[in-house]
């Protein structure tokens, strides 16, 4: 596996290892606690599946503890992290992902960071890992379509859940 740091400080992009490739398709090893271990990825309680359309956005999301391992297993997703810690030099910068069922890479989001996703392909699912039962802490929601934050979704006929579509501004 390879771990790129990205320019925000504790997100990383994680590419997982092909184990074995043919004209039938091919096997890759998602997740190891221990190879991941060495790479001080953490522990994770939860996994979490979402199927999402074309246009749809979720997001943008995050509390004060859980970290998160990311990834699109089928098709295409526009991928969107946010650093919501307010007293970081950070706060608010963003940094955007393409994460596919092909290109199999993963994003390690840390706690305070908010996250969400826009679906390019006609139907994706996608993956998480959780370090803390969903639900269990105090989140916070960005409203995605803050003009503070510029994030350039690329389907401007984005499909928001009521939590998303009412959540906070930034102040």
């Amino acid at each position: 596996m390879e771990v790129i740091e990205t320019k925000l400080a504790g997100v990383r992009l994680i590419k997982p290892s092909v184990a074995f490739e043919d004209h039938r398709g091919i096997i890759f090893e998602h997740y190891s606690f221990i190879d991941y271990s060495e790479h001080d990825v953490g522990r994770f309680v939860q996994d979490t599946i979402s199927v999402s359309y074309r246009g749809v956005i979720r997001g943008l999301h995050g509390d004060d503890i859980t970290v998160k391992l990311v990834s699109c297993l089928r098709g295409r997703i526009y991928a969107v992290v946010v650093n919501y810690i307010k007293e970081h030099p950070q706060f608010l910068e963003w940094e955007s992902f393409v994460l596919t069922g092909e290109n199999r890479l993963q994003l390690l989001i840390p706690s305070r960071f908010g996250n969400g996703y826009q679906v390019l392909s006609d139907e994706a699912i996608y993956y998480y890992k959780l370090s803390a039962k969903y639900g269990s802490q105090d989140p916070f929601s960005l409203n995605p379509m803050d003009p503070k934050l510029k994030i350039p979704w690329p389907i401007r006929s984005s499909i928001l859940s009521k939590r998303d579509r009412g959540a906070s501004w930034v102040t």
